[in-house]
């Protein structure tokens, strides 16, 4: 049986049992027990052998049981921080309360934690993402880290098929409108995908649309809107200061800033070959509850044998990674 007994006690409850039913004096017993006098005619005078409370028996405080029930109803209707419940207590109710006399009395009562109060707000659904087929591809730039054998930061370029979830990551020396061609190109390049939309934010390598300006629209004149047009792609703008449009590469995104959190890099190849490593695990090995619990490559096989003309090549699994 477990037993609750203060840090600093000598004795147990069996010890102090011994010592009220013992007649030897108290100088023996103390001896014997390694304690004082004080403490066994303590426990020769008690029926009890568990050790009390030290709560103190008087409570050292301002209020009255009724002022301490208005000031718990006061705390619960209004829902008042400790600094506003204070002055409005000094004021009205009891002038001499202090500050952590009203703490303790909103603890004692249990309302020492105002959010715990407030009533519980339900969660927002998710709203999900309208169902596309294959071929519609969020695209985003992301920061990384310099690394030590690096005298600059480079950019990932990020590109996530709607549809079946799909990645395909390049790092790129620069955040440049030229870096943003080469990238699509290489994607449209590996994609089995036939790429019809692309969706980017109005980024100065992806249009020439002035964001702080919703009148002013993209002029079709900009050299990736140009390669888009060559390539049979529609270029598709997110809302003006609305990250949440492009939420999909948003997330992956996420997804990438933990293992750059998690993993400790050597150097920029290291880096590199990490999330390479990393995008290959996603599309190939990692379920996805968006997905019903497959792979984007288990997705996308299954769009190709349903849909076949969506694809300009058929889909294949990394070696080893065949299911």
């Amino acid at each position: 049986m477990q037993i609750a007994l203060h840090k600093n006690a000598r004795t147990t409850p069996a010890v102090r049992a011994q010592i009220a039913a013992s007649d030897e004096t108290a100088s023996v017993l103390a001896k014997r027990f390694g304690i004082t006098e004080q403490t066994v005619y303590q426990w020769k005078k008690r029926e009890s052998f568990q050790d009390r409370s030290h709560t103190a028996h008087r409570l050292q405080t301002q209020l009255t049981p009724a002022q301490e029930i208005v000031v718990v109803h006061l705390r619960r209707a209004l829902l008042l921080p400790l600094d506003d419940l204070l002055a409005v207590t000094r004021e009205f109710i009891c002038d001499k309360v202090s500050r952590s006399g009203l703490d303790r009395c909103l603890r004692r009562h249990g309302v020492g934690n105002l959010n715990a109060l407030k009533p519980a707000e339900p969660a927002q659904p998710h709203k999900a993402f309208k169902s596309y087929v294959p071929g519609y591809l969020h695209m985003d730039v992301k920061y990384l880290p310099q690394m030590q054998d690096e005298d600059k930061r480079r950019y990932l370029y990020v590109a996530i098929d709607r549809a079946t979830r799909w990645v395909f990551v390049q790092i790129k020396a620069n955040k440049t409108t030229a870096s943003a061609k080469a990238f699509l190109k290489a994607l449209h390049k590996a994609c089995p995908i036939t790429i019809t939309k692309v969706l980017t934010d109005n980024g100065k390598e992806f249009t020439d649309r002035l964001f702080a300006s919703r009148e002013r629209a993209p002029s079709g004149n900009h050299e990736f809107d140009q390669l888009c047009k060559a390539l049979g792609i529609e270029h598709r703008l997110t809302k003006p200061r609305t990250p949440r449009t492009n939420g999909m590469v948003e997330r992956f995104n996420g997804r990438i800033a933990d293992v750059l959190k998690t993993h400790r890099f050597n150097s920029a190849e290291d880096l590199e070959q990490t999330l390479m490593r990393y995008v290959t695990l996603y599309n190939h090995q990692l379920p996805q509850s968006a997905l019903q619990s497959k792979t984007p490559m288990q997705a996308m096989k299954q769009w190709h044998q349903t849909h076949p003309e969506l694809f300009n090549k058929r889909p294949y699994d990394r070696p080893g990674c065949d299911s």
